[in-house]
């Protein structure tokens, strides 16, 4: 029986996903495990693969194309078969079907489209008549395609997300029944999107029209609030990476109440011990990175000081076992944090190792979603790039990221003699709803004790 092949969760963050390209073309035999195709998330573009074995029996969604999480992408079934709604004798329904809406439906009924529609709340009471809403949804639907509304032969096939964001612009649906991007042209949000897209061009002058006419004659017209850009500006659509990465962002420096910790970490001995490690590793071509022994030493001081090592969830304290240190890298257009797991349990040789991977596919957008998620602390390093001092944005729900500076060397005081040395500053970024003052300072210090006496890191 064909089944549908839906977008996984590849990240813990993910909301859609995009179909970068499919590796496969219908009508393959597919077997498990095989990679079927590379999906863009919010973080990377990981691999999509087949969980049994069958023939691809038909695309849903193209290259190019997004889908939410848990809509159908794909029909998987044996060969012979056909998908659903092909005619064949051994057509089934997919597996994941939506009910039919009945006959006497509100949205089947082409005399009632502003009633309510599945999936949407209903109006409150004491909303204001249809007649005192905003004109301007009513224009974009007008200003639709002027398909005419199909003879329905029952209900119009469409997600309730789908229908949603309809009723939001004002577009009657019945102009793209049967023409979805779903089984059986059902209607997702991918369709309603780009609809929106094409009529709000023609929407927005009428709209600017109207209220141009509507504002009182003695009222001199306000200035644009976007200033009008240059000529020769070059305006890009920004990644799916990139658009997660300001929501999340905004989403952390919000709610999440920020506060800031500074210390400064004298390197002469962890120079040196590095030094003597890579030496020794140098016939196995190992190399342990400044980055890698910083790692270690935040591994160890978290699971010294559990109070600082919990987050906020939920209004619950969440206490964490291992500690799962993030290692931000930097890409051509985003960041990305791979997650090295249990990083207090790992030596330095083996955390250069596993960073050394990790970052290796991040670069090469290769990641599998246990590699970006479930970390419990982040580490930052721009002190390749000569930066001596940050603060960085915390990643919720971990309860810290430690940004670490260039080590360069500075004038200090060492008995009683103004001296050299090689000097490095972390900033330490803490959520101050699990973690207090007192704790997060405890933390740093930790860290910075490990650092400054490296031979903690090789016990």
């Amino acid at each position: 029986m064909p089944e549908e092949l839906v977008m996984p969760r590849l990240s813990d963050t993910m909301e859609r996903g995009t179909i970068s390209r499919w590796l496969v073309k219908e009508g393959d035999t597919i077997a498990n495990g095989d990679v079927l195709a590379e999906i863009e998330t919010d973080k990377a573009v990981m691999e999509l693969q087949a969980y049994e074995d069958g023939v691809l029996l038909r695309i849903l969604v193209g290259e190019g194309e997004s889908a939410e999480l848990g809509a159908p992408i794909a029909v998987v079934g044996e060969e012979g078969e056909e998908p659903a709604g092909d005619g064949g004798n051994g057509a089934a329904a997919p597996a994941r079907q939506e009910p039919e809406a009945p006959a006497d439906e509100p949205e089947a009924q082409a005399e009632a489209p502003q009633d309510v529609d599945e999936g949407e709340e209903p109006v409150a009471a004491d909303a204001p008549p249809a007649a005192e809403q905003p004109a301007a949804p009513q224009r974009a639907a007008e200003a639709a395609p002027a398909a005419a509304a199909p003879a329905g032969d029952g209900a119009l096939r469409a997600s309730p997300v789908a229908r949603r964001l309809a009723a939001e612009a004002g577009i009657d649906l019945r102009v793209l029944a049967g023409k979805g991007s779903g089984p059986e042209g059902r209607i997702v949000r991918i369709d309603v999107e780009r609809l929106i897209g094409k009529v709000a061009p023609a929407a927005a002058p009428a709209a600017r029209g109207t209220a141009a006419a509507a504002a009182p004659a003695q009222a001199p017209a306000r200035p644009a609030a976007a200033r009008p850009l240059p000529e020769d500006a070059d305006v890009r659509e920004p990644s799916t990476m990139l658009k997660v990465i300001a929501r999340r962002m905004a989403e952390s420096k919000g709610p999440v109440p920020h506060f800031y910790l500074e210390t400064e970490v004298e390197m002469t001995r962890l120079l040196a011990l590095r030094k003597e490690l890579n030496a020794a590793l140098h016939d196995d071509g190992d190399k342990v990175s400044v980055t890698d022994l910083i790692v270690r030493a935040s591994a160890l001081a978290l699971r010294a000081t559990p109070q600082a090592h919990r987050s906020w969830v939920d209004g619950k304290l969440v206490y964490h076992g291992a500690a799962n240190v993030g290692v931000a890298v930097a890409l051509d257009d985003g960041l990305i944090v791979p997650v090295i797991k249990g990083a207090d349990s790992l030596g330095p040789r083996e955390i250069s190792r596993a960073s050394g991977e990790l970052v290796e596919r991040a670069r090469a957008g290769r990641l599998k979603a246990d590699e970006i998620s479930g970390g419990t602390f982040t580490v930052s390093n721009l002190g390749m790039f000569r930066i001596t001092r940050f603060a960085a944005i915390i990643n919720p729900p971990e309860p810290g990221i430690l940004a670490v500076g260039a080590t360069t060397e500075r004038p200090v005081v060492r008995d009683g003699q103004v001296v050299a040395r090689p000097m490095m500053n972390l900033v330490l970024s803490c959520d101050h709803r699990a973690t207090s003052g007192a704790d997060g300072a405890r933390l740093l210090d930790a860290i910075r004790r490990n650092l400054e006496e490296p031979l903690r890191l090789l016990v």
